[in-house]
């Protein structure tokens, strides 16, 4: 059997590594934008949690989230982060990516900016009259009408998906999806009614809905996930996906392959522990020769724009950099100090991955620099890491769903 799964993997490499592939650009918000939305979203915790203090309710902050205790009614909130008919109110995670890509659904092809997301397996876009999907001016998104395309097909069975930023909830329907020059037709999505879970996170955001390549193993009700359809339907030459994610700059998402002169060296592939999320072991995570943790698993997602971990490794690190916490749960540093962070090294199946300190900040402007990593308590067996955008950007990754596996090589 593994001799048999050794030779697949071998045609994989060589095959993907010559046909023509299909690629999706994928678009990079700048610095300044996305800093102004994390300052939005500090001001938005920070009002909500003066006037919860005011009205005479209970603050309580743990590290990814806070939480509001106080009588039925006693506040309200127009963005969705405040239920009116709940006792026990919780600001939703910020559900931030700094890149999107374009998606076409029905026909004629209407566009969609979504976050091709590698922790998620579903599809969804906010259908025409959706509630909480954005305002007219700030925030708009663009709406699925089913009645403009030729191609829809009704399903209307009740949709609802959690992401750690909150939940959305519509129903399922059937269209031809477009990525780029994969076309893929009757593909199951989700017409999402309801998206107040995301809160201000989504009404800020740069993006319309999402399309999850996860494995089908973690896909809403067992339903047949994009990629599962573009491989049946001989769309893609090659069950393999790839990300290029510019410093600052675009980035590519290639389908059917991967680009090698986005790389340097050979790729080193990682089993994936299960098929679910994108799930790899690590082995240590270093802070310059100092031991952080060992023994421990990451998720590798695309729809994360920073790199979490647990909220005691987190504080740790930080306060190694000197770098100080927000309202929101960011840390902050003086760019001047990133000079001399020590690295940060993933020991990763025999292999080292560094990330330089200039690798793991973002410029916020005004001397100051975000340090990219985020404290995320998440219980076992889930996965403690979460290795976002910053990890993907300084490599290179492949994601093999064919061979179950990921490869990881540094990026040019």
């Amino acid at each position: 059997k593994m001799i048999f799964k050794n030779a697949i993997q071998l045609l994989s490499l060589i095959a993907s590594s010559v046909v023509t592939a299909n690629k999706v650009s994928l678009h990079r918000v700048p610095n300044h934008e996305f800093f102004q939305n994390l300052r939005e979203f500090a001001k938005h915790v920070e009002a909500v949690e003066a006037e919860a203090k005011l009205k005479g309710c209970e603050v309580t902050k743990t590290s990814n989230m806070i939480k509001v205790s106080c009588k039925k009614d006693a506040l309200t909130d127009s963005e969705g982060s405040i239920s009116d008919s709940s006792d026990s109110i919780v600001i939703k995670n910020f559900m931030n990516s700094q890149y999107y890509g374009v998606v076409e659904i029905g026909t004629p092809a209407k566009e969609f900016r979504v976050i091709y997301d590698t922790g998620s397996a579903n599809l969804w876009v906010p259908k025409e009259g959706c509630s909480n999907c954005g305002k007219r001016i700030v925030g708009k998104k663009a709406k699925y009408d089913s009645s403009d395309s030729s191609t829809y097909e009704e399903n209307g069975d009740d949709f609802m998906i959690t992401y750690g930023s909150g939940a959305v909830s519509g129903v399922w329907s059937y269209d031809t999806v477009n990525l780029g020059d994969v076309e893929v037709t009757k593909q199951p999505f989700a017409e999402v009614q309801d998206a107040g879970g995301l809160g201000f996170g989504y009404t800020i955001g740069h993006f319309d809905g999402i399309l999850g390549l996860a494995f089908p193993g973690i896909s809403i009700d067992g339903t047949t996930t994009v990629l599962e359809n573009a491989q049946l339907q001989n769309a893609i030459t090659e069950p393999v996906f790839s990300f290029y994610l510019g410093d600052n700059s675009d980035g590519e998402l290639t389908f059917g392959g991967y680009d090698s002169s986005k790389f340097e060296g050979e790729l080193t592939w990682i089993d994936v522990l299960e098929p679910t999320y994108w799930l790899i072991p690590v082995d240590t995570i270093n802070v310059g020769k100092e031991l952080l943790a060992e023994r421990t698993s990451a998720v590798v997602d695309s729809g994360t724009s920073l790199m979490t971990g647990p909220s005691k490794k987190v504080k740790k690190y930080a306060a190694a950099v000197g770098a100080k916490p927000n309202p929101a749960g960011q840390y902050f540093l003086d760019c001047k100090d990133t000079r001399s962070m020590p690295d940060l090294v993933f020991g990763i199946n025999g292999d080292e991955y560094t990330l330089e300190g200039k690798d793991i900040i973002i410029d916020a402007g005004n001397g100051q620099c975000l340090l990219a990593i985020m404290a995320m308590d998440m219980p076992p067996p889930n996965p403690q890491w979460i290795l976002g955008d910053v990890f993907m950007r300084k490599y290179y990754t492949v994601f093999d769903f064919g061979n179950e596996r990921v490869g990881f090589a540094k990026s040019l």
